[in-house]
């Protein structure tokens, strides 16, 4: 159950920063200087992208373990040392 509240969170943090990285993008586009723009521009960009991959690859890794495909390697690995 942690682990769902785990991932559930980071994607939830991740979905933050993407609505946070559009509405910088919005305001840049309101900005006068172009040097301020270029760099709002690509600082949001920067954060769309990064907090789109997270938010793909934990959407990702919960559906793989609704399915049953991921299992907790950590415990896995554990049994097998001996």
């Amino acid at each position: 159950m942690f682990w769902w509240a785990k991932f559930i969170f980071f994607a939830a943090v991740a979905l933050f920063f993407l609505e946070f990285g559009i509405e910088e993008m919005i305001r840049a586009y309101q900005v006068n200087n172009p040097h301020q723009f270029l760099a709002s521009f690509f600082s949001a960009s920067f954060i769309i992208l990064i907090s789109g991959t997270l938010l793909v690859a934990f959407v990702w890794r919960m559906v793989r373990r609704a399915r049953g495909k991921d299992r907790d390697k950590d415990s896995e690995d554990m049994g097998r040392e001996a």
